[in-house]
């Protein structure tokens, strides 16, 4: 029987490509706006692909958090894995924000940078004012179930979701219909996941060749200190999460590693850690990790266990600060960091939210905002890795809180959880996207 290629390898072939495509029009169309009109043009593609993943993402985030919190069976067991998935964010979250500290300090990526300075008020039009504690608390219950699904407020869908299913839960057989209902949705969005996927190269292919043609390659020339050392940390990020994956799951960890290398390259080539959401929950899956712990936990680790997105925060401030020559004592970036543990918490649906979240800790220690004007030009593909590191975060974060709760079933068992065997047998056929 022929063997299918792996769409893996199709997304690689299609980055390769949106580099060369890029370049040629990058330097074929010199001035600016007539780069950017085709890059608009060329992007078409990639929108499209995204907005297809967050049709997606709200129903499916719904549905299999129901119906993983009605067959854990008690409010009890819902806490309690909702407190070790918690546990492991904020531990994650503090080795991110550290090591970026760290080695912003250790490389100092913002000494002698060559490039003029923005003016020190120049205004960067980011959000920053409602960026706050009580913002946060207050937009973490929503006022409408129907708005949350309309704008893909994940954090918003997990709280409605998380009373929903408890209440389904004590319901007891009289629920049993419907969590049966709620559970064929669930199979129904990743069917519909297996479709869009086969768009997923050609979205590659338009998001990489619209970056290069509007950025072009040189600006990665002249910011090959500062992203180099960030991918260095990055790259440094992933070595700790793998040796805390190992410490709990052992030489599965790297089994798991090998089955979100598709989800993985997805949100890289995309920017977009919702790209991955689908083929994370998927490879989970294959991996053995139940249903009722892998729909409870992923979703709540998108909005609470960023790791790439906070080690970027820490690293970004002191490069600008380092930029403007501005020194912060030890004591200071302690503050800072601890700081930046709790206003990273409310990053889930705000726009280019590490950048907001940057912002509003630079103007909070008296650093010049327009200090990020400097990597605004970078993000994307500063972006690119954060969402990727995001992704592999969370897959280690769901396994490791699965086998603490007993939920880690070897390989080849690995089932979503269903009304019944034989109707959890028929859904794996339909929950696995072929790769």
């Amino acid at each position: 029987m022929k063997r299918t290629r792996p769409v893996t390898t199709y997304i690689l072939i299609a980055m390769v490509l949106g580099i060369a495509v890029g370049y040629a029009c990058h330097e074929a169309f010199p001035d600016k706006k007539t780069a950017a009109t085709i890059a608009e043009y060329i992007g078409i593609l990639s929108t499209i692909f995204l907005r297809l993943i967050k049709m997606i993402i709200a129903p499916l985030v719904f549905a299999t958090l129901v119906v993983g919190i009605a067959h854990m069976g008690d409010s009890k067991s819902v806490g309690r894995v909702g407190v070790k998935a918690l546990g492991w964010f904020v531990c994650a979250s503090l080795i991110s924000l550290l090591l970026g500290m760290v080695l912003a300090n250790i490389i100092q990526p913002g000494q002698n940078i060559g490039l003029p300075l923005p003016d020190a008020g120049a205004a960067t039009n980011l959000k920053t004012s409602s960026f706050t504690l009580k913002e946060f608390v207050t937009h973490l219950v929503p006022k409408s179930f129907a708005e949350a699904m309309a704008t893909n407020e994940i954090l918003q869908i997990v709280v409605f979701s998380i009373f929903f299913g408890v209440a389904l839960a004590a319901l007891g057989e009289t629920g049993r219909p419907l969590v049966q209902c709620i559970d064929g949705v669930a199979h129904v969005m990743l069917k519909i996941t297996g479709a869009v996927m086969y768009m997923a190269p050609l979205a590659v292919f338009a998001a990489v060749a619209a970056t290069i043609t509007t950025q072009g390659l040189g600006i990665l020339t002249t910011f090959a200190k500062f992203m180099g050392s960030f991918y260095f940390g990055l790259a440094m990020l992933w070595v700790v999460l793998i040796a805390a994956g190992f410490l709990f799951l052992g030489g599965r960890v790297f089994r798991l590693i090998g089955l979100i290398k598709e989800p993985f390259l997805l949100a890289f080539s995309t920017a977009s850690s919702e790209a991955a959401y689908p083929k994370l929950l998927d490879a989970l899956d294959r991996f053995g990790v139940r249903r009722r712990i892998s729909s409870f936990v992923l979703p709540m680790g998108y909005s609470f266990n960023l790791d790439g997105s906070m080690m970027y925060c820490t690293f970004a401030v002191l490069f600008i600060a380092q930029a403007y020559g501005i020194e912060l004592s030890m004591a200071t970036q302690i503050s800072m960091l601890l700081l930046l543990m709790l206003t990273s918490k409310g990053m889930a649906g705000v726009p280019r939210a590490s950048l907001v979240v940057i912002a509003a800790t630079l103007n909070q220690f008296n650093i010049p905002e327009a200090g990020l004007l400097l990597i605004m030009g970078v993000d994307q593909f500063l972006d690119m890795g954060r969402s990727a590191t995001n992704a592999v975060g969370n897959s280690i974060a769901t396994a490791v809180v699965a086998k603490w709760e007993g939920g880690l079933q070897p390989e080849a068992q690995g089932l979503p959880v269903g009304p019944a065997p034989e109707t959890a047998s028929a859904g794996l056929a339909t929950a696995r996207v072929q790769s």
